[in-house]
């Protein structure tokens, strides 16, 4: 299994904002090495998932690969919709094959959805105060705490 990162606007070749960096290393997740690249079609067409931040940056991945419609949410939709997902709804031998069963088990959790007012975004901190940094990173944990509780269930 491999992880990425790209962004949609990326200021290739730079690392994490500073705000970001420190709260991901007192998190125990340091950014060391971290350089931003640019998300390409090829990116989006080689991935299983793509999890974005935002609905804007989601409609930018789809805009760019309308075949990755059902493999591209936001963090904070597949945290959402992996929160009602019954225990041992998601199995396999590995954390790969975990992670495969992810997604179609979690977009079988939409109709549970529906009719109700979600908040799928992640505030967009750069250039703002440490205070946006913390809500933000708040944000992004809130979406893969369910996302991960699926994946060990």
């Amino acid at each position: 299994m491999t992880v990425g990162s790209a962004g949609t606007n990326a200021l290739v070749g730079r690392p994490i904002a500073e705000p970001m960096a420190e709260l991901l290393t007192a998190g125990g997740f340091p950014p060391a090495g971290f350089a931003a690249r640019q998300l390409t079609p090829e990116l989006i067409s080689g991935a299983d998932l793509v999890l974005t931040l935002t609905p804007a940056h989601r409609a930018w991945v789809v805009d760019r690969v309308p075949s990755a419609v059902r493999r591209t949410l936001t963090v904070r939709e597949l945290g959402r919709l992996s929160s009602t997902l019954t225990p041992g709804a998601v199995v396999g031998q590995d954390d790969a094959a975990r992670l495969a069963a992810l997604l179609p088990a979690a977009l079988l959790e939409r109709p549970r959805h529906v009719g109700r007012h979600h908040d799928d975004g992640v505030l967009d901190p750069y250039g703002h105060s440490a205070a946006v940094y913390r809500r933000s990173y708040d944000q992004i944990l809130d979406g893969l705490t369910p996302i991960l509780a699926a994946l060990r269930a």
